[in-house]
C-alpha cells in the first residue's frame, strides 16, 4: 500500500479539547510546567517530527492560538472525547496525514513520527497506533485524512472509544517498549512533579 520511498507529509495533531476532569476541570494544555504551559513542551517535541501542526480546543483557545498553533474546536457532541477531536484535526489537516498526540505528554518520543509512519508501511496498513509494551496508547496515532468521513459516522453513531475505532480499522501497531515513559500523561500534581523532574534531569545532561 505505501512503498518504502513515498515521502508522507504528516500534520501534527495536539488535543486539549478535554475537560480535564481528574485534574479538578483545569484545561490540562495550561497547566504550568517549567517556564511556560504544559502543551509548549508538546509543541516543542512535536514540532520538529511533522510538516505542520494544528490544536484541538474546546476552551480559552484565544490562549491557545497565542502560541502560534491554528486551533480547531470539535464539530461534534459537548467534550465528546479525543475522537471528536481527532475528526475535527482530520477534516482541517492540509497534509494527507495526521499524527495526533496529547496536550499533557510532555516527554512524548521524539522519533513519534518516524515510528508510526515505518509502521504503517511495514504493516502495509491504513493507519498506526503506538504501545508501550504494556498497553495501547490510542491517542499516539498516524491516521489518513480520508477516514474522515468514517471517523464521523462512527461519532454520530455514538461510538468514543478511541481503542475500538483503531481496532476496527486494523491500525499496524507501533512499539515502543524501549521507552514507554515517554507516554507518562499529566493527570495528577504528581504526575506534573515528575514531568518537571524528567525535563529538569534531560536539559542538566546536555552538553
Amino acid at each position: 500500500m505505501h512503498s518504502p520511498d513515498q515521502q508522507i507529509t504528516v500534520t501534527g495533531a495536539i488535543l486539549a479539547g478535554g475537560r480535564g476532569t481528574r485534574m479538578g476541570g483545569r484545561d490540562k494544555g495550561l497547566i504550568p510546567l517549567g517556564s511556560g504551559y504544559m502543551v509548549e513542551s508538546v509543541i516543542a517535541r512535536l514540532r520538529p517530527q511533522v510538516t505542520e501542526l494544528l490544536l484541538n480546543a474546546n476552551r480559552n483557545e484565544p490562549v491557545y492560538a497565542d502560541l502560534g498553533v491554528p486551533v480547531v474546536a470539535d464539530g461534534v457532541g459537548d467534550f465528546a472525547g479525543p475522537l471528536a477531536g481527532l475528526a475535527a484535526c482530520l477534516r482541517a489537516s492540509r497534509q494527507p496525514w495526521v499524527l495526533t498526540c496529547p496536550c499533557d505528554t510532555p516527554l512524548l518520543p521524539m522519533d513519534l513520527a518516524s515510528r508510526l509512519i515505518q509502521a504503517v508501511r511495514t504493516g502495509d496498513a491504513a493507519l498506526s497506533v503506538a504501545h508501550d509494551g504494556d498497553r495501547l496508547q490510542p491517542l499516539f496515532a498516524l491516521v489518513p485524512v480520508h477516514l474522515a468521513a468514517d471517523l464521523e459516522t462512527s461519532l454520530m453513531q455514538g461510538e468514543y472509544r478511541a481503542g475500538r475505532w483503531f481496532q476496527r480499522q486494523g491500525a499496524a501497531i507501533a512499539d515502543f517498549s524501549d521507552c514507554p515513559q515517554a507516554f507518562l500523561n499529566i493527570n495528577t500534581p504528581a504526575d506534573q512533579v515528575a514531568a518537571l523532574r524528567h525535563l529538569d534531569s534531560k536539559r542538566a545532561s546536555r552538553p
